[in-house]
């Protein structure tokens, strides 16, 4: 059947395509790996500022440039927010921003902050703030320690096949949890100035305020059981622990743990929590400035993988992503068959990421002791850390040069199969992969008062699996192996009643579907069963008047939100690789509808405009699974709504480039078959 729909913008395509590539061309760097910038929250900048006070450089160069950042995301309310378009602001960040801003001498009196305290005295004050924000008042003097979640640092001794072990937790958990189990031991803190301390948020005294950790709806016995043990661990540690032979035992053991983790730029699990939180710690324990370690963990806050400035302001970004950022960028030049033009860049690309393969062994090997690394992390310098997500889509990337003579000779088929057992290895016993560990799915962890903060546990989720499976189609594995029935198994099991597949490692049910269906035709499902045309109609059912897509991250949450948002370049580009993978003719007008809205949006210089989060970093759940949204009691089981306050939301710069690059040269592609 003929698609004439897509015939008539057959040159436009073209153009389209290739001026993007142009532009992503552009922004590759000399060393051949494409980086852009990722934007969170204010937490971020404020934590940072927070911390240089806690270490004493309250005059280093970058705190007041941290504080221009803060000013400039202040929303109109006075609040902060955790993703652009947020309903409301978030009590968590708001906090941390006043409490950075306070740090740095603004007057509790200046307009910002008696704007910011007005907000958050409206949403109840800090008595709903969570368990990391309490940890950054105890460390500034504004907060009990004592009333802030115990973390013994013996946690460091338990086997690794007991339930609590620290190997049980996520790997962006246990990266945390390690420095902060000798602060919540040593509980040190540098209070502010006296003119700078937060009263303003204790409208009724310190005195008369309630510390207390707010009890979630519906709690049960093991959720009392640790409440009640965290009341006896502050009560052994006032008593018996401070300087008890056992505890500096462990502490000492735990500080060796984080020498060791310490990654090759300075920072920690590749990520912003686990970095600061290990400078304070180790700085605690009386490592001085000029010392390695720290010295290389404060020079990275210099480093551009980690800051990017602006003027008068600067971030620091919770993590960075050039390893995503090339192979993404590469499958998209792939796509647009762009190696007839850009052949010494892309290869100066696949040579960058072929030899960013993880070679040594990482926190995986604990509970897989005799498999061989062989993954690829998200970051920079990230080796503890590899991830299947990364693995996976390096495999498709390196799929497209490995019949070739001089990648043979590179050593490109090694370094496949190398990944390839690696994954088979990492498979979940549901089918599904985690993105960083292997059945890390304890749900009991979750209950720990702890981890009240976001998620805690990696479970599979379906957008990894559906990239997994994706490779392995691609690199020609048979659908009849028992890891790939095992996994189609659970991608079917997960499809939402609806049509959809949850994302969650992207916004969202886009994300996840617009992920699970080109993974499915690469291995060879049969496109035309009833589960496929479900989604297929699921997404033609969120097409918007503009022909476009959109999800907001309130979907996490609302379940109205599902599908809906502001119509984006990024999850236009997942719906749109979704329906050309199944290529019903039917759904030839959406998709060209879907091509135009990319197509008219470009800019001049052949990029598109997103300021819209489109990336998860955690959904705020904290209970180790997805969940139903419709529970009406929802929002007070969690402890937040569609502002998201337990959650962690991310804009990948780049995605807004190589996503659509990959749908309109797909499109293309289709076109040309159908011819």
């Amino acid at each position: 059947m003929s698609a004439p729909i897509l015939k008539g913008m057959s040159n436009s395509l073209a153009h389209t395509v290739s001026c993007a590539c142009d532009w992503l061309i552009g922004q590759q760097k000399g060393d051949g790996h494409w980086v852009g910038p990722v934007e969170s929250n204010a937490s971020m900048e404020a934590e940072w500022c927070l911390a240089l006070w806690f270490l004493g450089l309250e005059d280093h160069p970058l705190r007041p440039r941290l504080g221009n950042a803060l000013l400039e995301m202040q929303r109109d309310d006075g609040s902060w927010g955790v993703y652009l378009g947020a309903r409301s602001g978030d009590i968590n960040a708001t906090v941390e921003a006043y409490a950075a801003l306070r740090s740095l001498g603004y007057s509790a009196n200046s307009p910002v902050l008696l704007k910011a305290s007005t907000w958050i005295a409206e949403k109840g004050g800090l008595k709903n703030i969570r368990v990391f924000t309490r940890y950054w008042l105890a460390l500034i003097g504004e907060w009990p320690w004592e009333k802030t979640p115990n973390l013994p640092p013996e946690v460091i001794w338990f086997p690794n096949n007991f339930v609590f072990s620290i190997y049980n937790f996520a790997q962006w958990a246990r990266a945390t949890l390690a420095p902060l189990a000798i602060l919540s031991a040593r509980r040190p803190s540098r209070p502010l100035r006296p003119q700078d301390r937060l009263d303003a948020l204790f409208p009724e005294g310190r005195e008369n305020f309630d510390y207390t950790l707010p009890q979630k709806d519906r709690v049960d016995l093991w959720s009392s059981f640790f409440r009640t043990t965290d009341k006896g661990l502050h009560w052994l540690q006032s008593r018996f622990l401070k300087r008890n032979t056992v505890r500096e035992a462990a502490i000492r053991h735990m500080l060796e743990w984080i020498i060791r983790h310490q990654d090759a730029d300075g920072g920690w699990g590749g990520i912003q929590p686990p970095w600061v939180y290990g400078l304070m710690a180790l700085h605690g324990e009386g490592y001085p400035f000029h010392h390695p370690v720290l010295a290389k963990a404060l020079a990275a806050l210099d480093d551009p993988g980690w800051r990017y400035d602006r003027g008068e302001a600067s971030w620091i970004q919770a993590t960075n992503s050039p390893v995503w950022d090339t192979m993404l960028a590469l499958m998209a030049l792939h796509d647009a068959n762009a190696q007839e033009r850009f052949t010494p860049e892309m290869d100066k690309a696949l040579d960058w990421l072929l030899n960013r393969q993880v070679r040594v062994k990482g926190d995986w090997s604990i509970k897989l002791p005799d498999v061989e690394p062989g993954g690829w992390s998200f970051e920079y310098a990230n080796d503890r850390y590899p991830d299947t997500d990364d693995t996976a889509v390096a495999l498709i990337a390196l799929s497209f040069c490995r019949h070739k003579e001089e990648w043979k000779r590179k050593g490109v088929d090694e370094a496949i199969d190398r990944a390839v057992n690696w994954l088979i290895a990492m498979q979940s016993s549901c089918g599904g992969w985690g993105a960083f560990d292997k059945d890390n799915n304890k749900s009991l962890l979750s209950k720990i008062p702890f981890c009240d903060f976001g998620e805690a546990l990696d479970p599979p989720s379906v957008d990894v699996t559906a990239h997994i499976l994706e490779a392995f189609g691609l690199l020609g594995l048979s659908r009849d192996l028992p890891v790939v029935q095992k996994a189609l198994a659970y991608v079917r099991l997960e499809q939402d009643p609806q049509g959809p597949w949850f994302g969650r490692w992207g916004v969202n049910y886009l994300y996840g579907t617009g992920a699970v269906l080109p993974a499915l035709a690469a291995i060879g499902e049969d496109m035309t069963q009833p589960y496929i045309t479900k989604a297929c109609d699921w997404l033609i059912s969120c097409q918007q008047d503009d022909g476009g897509w959109g999800e907001s991250c309130a979907s996490y949450m609302d379940i109205s939100s599902i599908g809906r948002g502001s119509t984006t370049a990024s999850q236009t580009a997942w719906a749109l690789m979704g329906l050309i993978a199944v290529g019903r003719p039917q759904d030839y007008e959406a998709i060209a509808k879907g091509c135009r809205f990319l197509i008219d949006r470009q800019e001049a210089d052949g990029s598109w405009t997103e300021q819209e989060f489109t990336g998860t970093g955690f959904p705020g759940y904290g209970v180790g699974q997805t969940i139903k949204l419709d529970d009406p009691a929802l929002s007070k089981r969690l402890m937040q709504g569609a502002e998201l306050s337990r959650a962690f939301m991310l804009r990948y710069d780049m995605y807004r480039q190589y996503f659509p690059i990959m749908a309109l040269a797909r499109a293309n592609r289709l076109l040309a078959q159908d011819v």
